[in-house]
């Protein structure tokens, strides 16, 4: 278990190609597309540019998550990164809130998506591609470039949840099987789901549908710093967001943590966590971490039990001692 994954330690010293296709992509086209999303989602929408993109939350009006997404807007359109298992009736339920609105939503067919994941990917994705392409180092995170090739545009945005530089793109069918060619051509490893998960986790990136659900208040999840903008003016859900982080002090009854587990089992998702005999959490993720020798894990804990160093147990008997760590977990060499 101590030895890392090939496909691992290309993402972290070079480049490992991921595949993307549990992703969907919602296209968001008509002159109120950003207005209309701005009164929907948690961050600024209208100070966004085309290029410049932002991580959001979509809140019901209880304040719980309808999803997450990644928001990309273009010169004619705003792409929404969601999972592909929701992209269908997130479409249909966005496109029934348009009343007078200029704002159509749909679904992007055709279309496959990527990620080039490590230190290197910038470099070798211009390789691949064969043409002048921009500074792609130089994209912020989820900042974005829409690139025109024979086989089609295609659509590269930075996104770094792997706790490492990466790449995703979003071609066309056939563009996406060229680049797939070329990037094997010049030996970029396939980065297999295991090895994807690991460096999440290690990242500390809560994913939608296994660390946060139709239950979860971002402010729970910790993605508040990337998610909700605190000046902006009303969408769905605020008034909650606000009376927590106002009269609450932000204090809600549960808070996402990492843990540090001291034995060798990987505890499994829904494992419980324990202060002494009390009961006080689940585990969401779990994995064997190769930057930390150890398993990891996420897991959702009582807010009196989620200050850094706290000890804890996790599993059924024998249990594994575990402490509560700050997220992202202290890789060394991050």
């Amino acid at each position: 278990m101590s030895r890392a994954p090939t496909s691992y330690t290309a993402a972290r010293e070079a480049a490992a190609l991921a595949d993307r296709s549990e992703r969907g992509t919602l296209i968001v086209t008509g002159g109120d597309r950003a207005s209309f999303l701005h009164g929907l989602l948690t961050n600024d929408i209208l100070a966004l540019t085309p290029g410049r993109g932002c991580y959001a939350a979509w809140l019901t009006p209880q304040g719980r998550l309808v999803t997450d997404m990644r928001v990309l807007p273009l010169a004619d359109r705003i792409l929404l990164d969601v999972r592909a298992a929701d992209a269908g009736a997130l479409a249909e339920r966005l496109d029934r809130l348009v009343f007078s609105e200029d704002v159509h939503v749909r679904r992007a067919t055709g279309f496959e998506q990527m990620r080039l994941a490590g230190p290197r990917a910038a470099s070798i994705l211009a390789s691949a591609l064969e043409a002048d392409t921009p500074d792609l180092a130089a994209l912020p995170e989820y900042g974005g470039i829409e690139i025109p090739r024979a086989d089609g545009t295609i659509v590269v945005t930075r996104d770094d949840e792997l706790g490492v530089p990466s790449l995703d793109v979003l071609a066309s069918a056939a563009g996406a099987g060229d680049l797939r060619r070329a990037l094997g051509a010049i030996g970029v490893p396939a980065l297999d789901p295991v090895a994807s998960e690991t460096l999440r986790i290690e990242a500390g990136r809560p994913l939608f549908g296994v660390d946060m659900d139709g239950d979860t208040i971002p402010l729970e999840a910790g993605i508040e710093d990337r998610a909700i903008s605190f000046s902006k003016g009303c969408y769905v859900g605020q008034e909650v967001i606000v009376r927590v982080t106002t009269r609450g002090q932000g204090r809600v009854a549960r808070k996402l943590v990492g843990l540090l587990l001291e034995g060798s089992r990987v505890p499994a998702r829904g494992d419980a966590v324990y202060a002494g005999d009390r009961d006080i959490g689940r585990v969401t993720s779990a994995t064997w971490s190769p930057g930390l020798g150890t398993p990891i894990a996420l897991a959702y804990v009582h807010r009196d039990f989620s200050g850094p160093s706290t000890r804890v147990a996790v599993g059924a008997a024998p249990v594994e001692p575990a402490e509560v760590t700050p997220l992202p977990f202290a890789l060394s060499g991050r």
